[in-house]
């Protein structure tokens, strides 16, 4: 990009590219399918089991493929993207995409649609950072960059959250095949406006390609991953679980300090000495865990406990994504008035009341659906402020160089905190849900099956049919709603304390809407 001409000894203004706005259009399209899809596969899976009829462990890897293969796959395909090309990496993503996406309407056995989402995975881990990374070099202006990352953030947000809204609609309309079918026009379409509009960088490809660094780097963030998944599908007392996450953290510690050694390093961990880089991480990392197990335990509440449809139930999610892409979008202006670790504060501190108010009611009335209402819209303000406000200071903190990695930093805080909130908060919304039904009197078979989960005491009930079958899914929905508010409560605690790190680390001053390099 060309500079301006400026008078002598005046301070030179960037050239503002007169596509940045189409630009801004194209990628947040792209982005909405790969955010769609962590989620929207939550409502068709009930109907493509029903279809292709997967065990149990087939199950968990029609649902596990995807976010194994992003996340591990996330920091090579941002260090791809810096050295050979960020639009081409996008390009290249988004025609595996579309592949994948084909494949699975296609599939006809379990292990084809597993091999299908895998797939997908690879190809959102090379369109995530390079969406980011494109945004930092395409907008120059600081304020205007502000206002294109809080469109992504609430384009990500509100497209992990409308996922089960889109995906009850097309499920109830036309089956599980089309959550993947819709992928197939909006890939071609971003392909195509991409080829034409999308500005092609990279920073210079100095020293040599790390092999063993992508090696560290995938199998630690896999085993991450795999472990966090592996913590909420059996607990806390699962040794697999432990061993992938013990595994993870040697690897990864060989990893970074790899990293630190060479003086062209895949990543740029010390992008982490910074601690606004760092607290803004955080940040999205607990805002994407208190938001993932929300969705995923309310999604449940709804089905269950309340017995509405998959579409019935997205829709009652909406005053979250709502609430989210208003907040992210009226912040690039707060952000101009208020230093960082106010509003970043703020958010954190809005996310702590949306998660601790359902807990607050049921200590003096029975929950219902206009509680959990105000709480997604509190929640959403503030995941949408923290998120926002994070995702700017992060990438603002950020040389343009290195715009790639951080990206890859940044979504990776997204997938696994997600995860994480699932895994951590619904173990232990678990674990007060199989407390509460300790008396329970059934046979063996039935009473392993009803304190497994909801779901299993709905399908349990369904069996057993009449007055006992009535009475057994009242209890089971009470003890799954004692032991979801506590959990929310857990979740709250956390955001707690993710507010008072950011006052503590986050310089008081710090206004990354500037027109300043760091």
């Amino acid at each position: 990009m060309q500079s301006q001409p400026v008078l002598a000894g005046s301070v030179p203004v960037p050239a503002l590219d007169p596509r940045r706005w189409a630009v801004l259009a194209v990628l947040s399209g792209s982005l909405l399918i790969i955010a769609m899809d962590t989620t929207i596969l939550n409502v068709a899976f009930p109907s493509l089991v029903a279809d292709l009829r997967p065990g149990s462990v087939e199950q968990l890897w029609i649902i596990d493929s995807y976010a194994l293969a992003l996340s591990g796959l996330l920091i090579t395909a941002g260090a791809l993207g810096d050295r050979f090309g960020r639009k081409l990496l996008l390009i290249t993503g988004f025609s595996i995409f579309a592949l994948a996406s084909l494949a699975a309407v296609l599939a006809t056995a379990p292990w084809q649609l597993i091999a299908a989402r895998a797939l997908l995975g690879v190809g959102g881990a090379a369109i995530m950072p390079s969406t980011l990374s494109i945004l930092r070099q395409v907008f120059s202006d600081a304020r205007e960059r502000a206002v294109a990352y809080a469109v992504w953030a609430a384009v990500f947000g509100g497209g992990m959250a409308l996922g089960p809204v889109v995906g009850g609609l097309l499920v109830q309309s036309y089956g599980w095949h089309a959550a993947f079918l819709l992928n197939l026009p909006i890939a071609v379409l971003v392909i195509g406006l991409g080829l034409w509009l999308l500005p092609e960088s990279r920073k210079p490809a100095l020293g040599g390609w790390d092999w063993w660094g992508v090696g560290q780097s995938m199998t630690g963030m896999f085993a991450l991953a795999a472990g966090i998944k592996q913590l909420g599908e059996s607990g806390p007392a699962s040794a697999t679980a432990w061993s992938l996450l013990a595994a993870s953290a040697v690897l990864l510690t060989v990893f970074v300090r790899r990293q630190l050694r060479r003086e062209h390093p895949l990543l740029q961990v010390r992008l982490f000495a910074n601690r606004s880089f760092s607290a803004s991480a955080a940040s999205l990392f607990l805002a994407m865990a208190g938001m993932g197990a929300v969705l995923f335990l309310l999604s449940q509440w709804f089905q269950y406990v309340q017995g509405y449809g998959p579409l019935e139930a997205g829709t009652r999610l909406l005053p979250a994504p709502v609430a989210l892409i208003v907040t992210s979008l009226l912040v690039p202006t707060l952000m101009s008035r208020f230093p960082v670790r106010n509003l970043l504060g703020v958010g954190m501190l809005m996310m702590a009341a949306g998660l601790a108010l359902p807990w607050a009611v049921q200590q003096f009335a029975v929950i219902g659906y206009p509680a959990f209402a105000v709480s997604l819209g509190i929640l959403g303000c503030g995941v949408g402020t923290a998120t926002t406000v994070a995702s700017v200071t992060l990438m603002a903190a950020t040389p343009p160089e290195e715009a790639g990695g951080a990206a890859a930093i940044e979504e990776t805080s997204y997938e696994l905190g997600a995860a994480l909130g699932v895994a951590v908060l619904g173990s232990l919304a678990g674990a007060l849900y199989r407390a509460d039904l300790a008396g329970l009197r059934l046979g063996g078979a039935d009473l392993h099956a009803v304190r497994e989960s909801i779901g299993e005491a709905a399908l349990v009930s369904g069996r057993l049919g009449g007055a006992e079958g009535a009475a057994l899914l009242g209890k089971a929905a009470g003890a799954f709603t004692s032991g979801m508010t506590p959990a929310f409560l857990g979740g709250a605690v956390l955001a707690l304390i993710a507010a008072v790190a950011c006052w503590i680390m986050i310089p008081r001053d710090l206004r990354p809407t500037e027109n300043s390099e760091h």
